[in-house]
């Protein structure tokens, strides 16, 4: 396909009825997330002094709170928008792995249902010091290295054996190392062959190896770096998209471009989705949001361009979040106020 003979279209006209009736068909759907499960850590406070030590701000710290990131966020958003998510990981058996399992409850995520434990490894955690609604510093706690065989083995065993009563599968890459070429060289074909629809949230280090799922949702810098140039305007993005589409011989590419909406690729040609946020004030997990709503539309057989129609306004909620957060399917219902009926 040449990009160049392809128009950009502007995504087909959806009723507000009819999207808001596919959110409640993700209602009970059964969508499994696999990738590495993050604990975010904020600590808030005031910054009114600099260190007598080094030239850095000290900042008072008046609260603490935690939260999920990464593939637990992921989960997190399927199961706010109604689906039913089933997530596999791995953690440590250190302290942070009790909490990040006391979190999952409570945000109706079962943790035990396909996590593993990994005493070898460090519950990944990142810390966030905000100081007058801004970050100011990030410190992360983590294991990057591949899973161990026998890790990777127990994983692998529980995601196959939850395959059967699957209605879609995201695979969210932190590259935290769960997500290993031999895991993955494993599972994408069999997915392929049980025609389950997979949703992937990249990491640009093993992009290529995400060969043939139904969409890929890297925003505009991982397909910059994916593409190996540049994307610097609309006709390099369409060779970008197309191009990428075509050397992974996926379904659709999904290019999140912040302010600049989204742009779907797929047998149809180029579609360009405007974006729906209203105020952007922190685009933390905005891309996990994206394909959890991805997955659980998937799941509910929506097809790609509605899909997308909800995950770009899915994502306009809560990047008016600061942190990462989730949109509900009552939200994500309201948030089609703007369409017509």
């Amino acid at each position: 396909m040449n990009p160049a003979s392809m128009a950009t279209r502007r995504a087909p006209t959806f009723t507000r009825s009819a999207l808001a009736a596919r959110v409640r068909e993700f209602r009970g759907k059964r969508v499994l997330v696999v990738g590495d499960v993050i604990l975010d850590r904020y600590l808030w406070g005031r910054a009114t002094r600099v260190s007598p030590e080094a030239p850095v701000l000290v900042v008072d710290v008046e609260r603490e709170e935690f939260r999920l990131g990464g593939a637990a966020n992921v989960a997190h958003n399927v199961a706010s928008l109604g689906a039913v998510p089933v997530l596999f990981g791995v953690c440590g058996t250190d302290l942070a792995s009790s909490g990040l399992a006391s979190l999952l409850r409570e945000r109706g995520v079962d943790p035990e249902a396909g996590m593993i434990s990994d005493a070898a490894r460090r519950t990944t955690v990142k810390t966030r010091i905000i100081a007058h609604h801004q970050q100011v510093l990030r410190a992360d706690e983590e294991t990057r290295d591949a899973l161990a065989d026998s890790s990777r083995a127990r994983l692998l065993e529980r995601v196959e054996a939850a395959l059967a009563g699957a209605d879609a599968v995201i695979l969210s890459d932190y590259g935290k190392g769960v997500l290993s070429p031999p895991l993955l060289d494993a599972l994408l074909p069999e997915l392929s062959r049980r025609g389950i629809p997979t949703a992937v949230d990249p990491k640009e280090e093993q992009f290529f190896r995400y060969k043939g799922v139904t969409i890929i949702t890297p925003n505009v810098n991982e397909a910059s770096q994916a593409w190996g140039r540049r994307i610097r305007n609309e006709v390099e993005l369409a060779e970008a998209g197309f191009g990428l589409r075509e050397k992974l011989a996926s379904r659709s590419v999904l290019i999140t471009r912040g302010e600049d909406g989204m742009s779907l690729f797929d047998e149809e040609g180029h579609t360009h989705i405007p974006t729906k946020a209203r105020e952007v004030y922190d685009v933390t997990g905005a891309g996990d949001t994206v394909v959890a709503t991805m997955g659980a539309a998937l799941a509910a057989r929506a097809p790609l361009a509605e899909a997308c129609v909800l995950a770009n306004h899915a994502a306009g909620l809560v990047v008016a979040h600061l942190g990462t957060a989730a949109a509900t399917a009552d939200d994500l219902i309201a948030s089609l106020q703007d369409l017509e009926a």
